[in-house]
């Protein structure tokens, strides 16, 4: 009799936000050693370059409002190539554990007996900062950041009012399909008008694009031609990005009407 198969290990890979520069080493190492990939729809096709000859790659995309595998699919899948005694490398954009899903695909692995180890990756809301060139955390502005998605997992909206009272800057992912109503739970949560706001498309990528103004003229950045994915950054730190040379053309006068502007960026190392 043959020994029971022992099932293969899984990677649950974050690639960063776009440019394969920006991948880790150890994210490297573990894309070229698994023999099955499983990509998310934003992962960068260059990725495919650190895939081991033979390798078998199949994209399981999955973009609100798209048809797409669902994420019980996606999961279904990675066990069965586990099962299969395949190791499994889940590409991610950005960070797995950062509005990836990464800690369900893990504990649904781990609860069937596979072994999971997880590679962090940067996220598009850090990548978002160095292309507006203004640290998220400035001492000068704020005393923390504070990650959130544009809805909740029921479709609802955040708790607006708590983040106004924390005082720290919101980097805001998935919320450019609700960005005006996301301007009016600020706004009505006690946000000023002219706190400065800022949208990148694309952060990280040699495609990223941005636009920058204020809470007050937030939903124009669409009319910009900024959209999805897109992360939104709003609070004082935006500030700082306003009067860097390379966003001049972005800026915007809070006290008056928004001139829109766009101005893209080359990813860099």
């Amino acid at each position: 009799m043959h020994p029971p198969l022992k099932p293969g290990k899984v990677w649950l890979v974050g690639v960063g936000p776009g440019s394969a520069d920006l991948v880790t080493v150890r994210a490297m190492r573990a894309l070229a050693a698994a023999e099955v990939w499983l990509v998310d729809d934003l992962v960068a096709p260059e990725m495919a370059g650190y895939a081991s000859p033979g390798t078998h790659v199949e994209w399981v995309g999955k973009r609100g409002g798209r048809c797409s595998v669902s994420q019980q699919r996606i999961q279904q899948l990675t066990l069965q190539h586990a099962l299969a005694g395949r190791t499994v490398a889940r590409v991610k954009g950005g960070d797995p554990l950062l509005f990836g899903r990464g800690g369900e695909e893990a504990a649904f692995l781990r609860s069937h007996g596979i072994e999971v180890e997880i590679v962090n990756g940067i996220s598009s809301g850090m990548a978002a900062a160095q292309a507006l060139g203004i640290a998220l955390t400035h001492r000068a502005h704020c005393h923390g950041v504070t990650f959130v998605t544009g809805h909740t997992s029921a479709h609802g909206s955040p708790d607006w009012q708590a983040l106004v009272r924390g005082g720290t800057t919101l980097v805001i992912y998935m919320g450019m399909s609700r960005i005006a109503a996301i301007r009016d739970g600020l706004l009505a949560a006690g946000m000023p008008a002219v706190t400065p706001a800022a949208v990148v498309m694309h952060a990280g990528s040699a495609h990223a694009r941005s636009w920058t103004g204020s809470l007050g003229t937030l939903a124009q950045a669409p009319a910009a031609g900024l959209g999805s994915p897109a992360v939104i950054v709003v609070g004082a730190v935006v500030g700082d990005a306003q009067a860097l040379p390379e966003l001049a053309c972005g800026h915007v006068a809070l006290a008056e009407p928004a001139t829109l502007c766009i101005a893209t960026h080359q990813a860099t190392a």
